[in-house]
Order: C-alpha cells, then structure tokens, then sequence
C-alpha cells in the first residue's frame, strides 16, 4: 500500500496538487474495494471528513485519471483507474447495481486487439462493460412469466 501512496502523492504533485487528509482518506476508502457509488463513500467516510469534500475530491481525481466511472445504466459507481489497481473489465446489473470484475481475462484482451487492429486503432487505454442482469435479478424477472394460469 506505502508503493500506492507514493503512486498517488506523485500523481497530485505532478499535478500542482497536494496529498490532504481528505484526498488520502478518499484514496484509502477506495483501495482495493469494489467499485462504490458516491454515496457509499461518503457513508463510508463515516464524518471523517463531509460530504463536499468527497465529492470535491472525487471530481479532482477523475481529471487526474486516479478514478473511472462504472456506468449502470444512467448511474455510475466510482473504482481506481488501472494505475492504481489492477486491470480489469465489468458486468453491470441494471437492477440491484452490482458489478462483478472480470479479471484480466486473456480472450476479451485477444478481442480488444483484434477490433483495435482491424479499425487500424492505436489503443492507449480502454473499458470493457456488458450491462444486463445478475442470476439474482433474471430469476426475479422471470419468475412470474414462467408461471401460467389455467383459464
């Protein structure tokens, strides 16, 4: 973790910015976790420090490529970029907004390469995200189509 921390204070120099409590704290709160919803953060900061101060923290680190967005459908959680975490792609429930990684699985690199190569693409970084259902939801959702009535 000393490694990442050192990784973030650079990241913030290099930037004209400082590592404060908040933006430490933030980073801490965002290590090595699944992928959060803003609210979940400040939750989580738990008055460590307020709420505009994560948020201000998160806008900061999202224009410096610290944080990525994990878009469900029109809402969004927040994880560390590749830079800080290991990589990894995502499915996303539209329901109960659970996100499941995908780790670093060599066939969805192969065809990332492939697409990239065949557009004649130069790729510097990418997301790989298939939205749908979690086996929870699918069977909730399809429950009660499965069942008839005897009319």
């Amino acid at each position: 973790m000393n490694k990442l921390n050192d990784s973030l204070t650079t990241a913030l120099r290099q930037a004209g910015y400082s590592t404060t409590t908040a933006r430490q704290l933030v980073f801490e709160l965002l290590l090595e976790q699944e992928p959060q919803s803003m609210h979940q953060l400040v939750q989580r900061a738990n008055g460590q420090i307020d709420r505009a101060s994560v948020y201000r923290t998160i806008n900061l680190y999202e224009q410096l490529g610290i944080v990525q967005r994990i878009y469900i459908g029109w809402k969004y959680k927040l994880e560390l970029t590749d830079r800080f975490s290991h990589h990894h792609h995502h499915l996303s429930c539209l329901n109960c907004g659970m996100v499941i990684p995908i780790e670093d699985d060599p066939s969805v690199n192969a065809f990332i390469e492939r697409a990239a190569r065949h557009y004649n693409f130069t790729p510097e970084q990418h997301q790989f995200e298939i939205s749908g259902y979690c086996q929870n939801c699918t069977k909730k959702k399809t429950a009660p189509l499965l069942t008839t009535s005897d009319s």
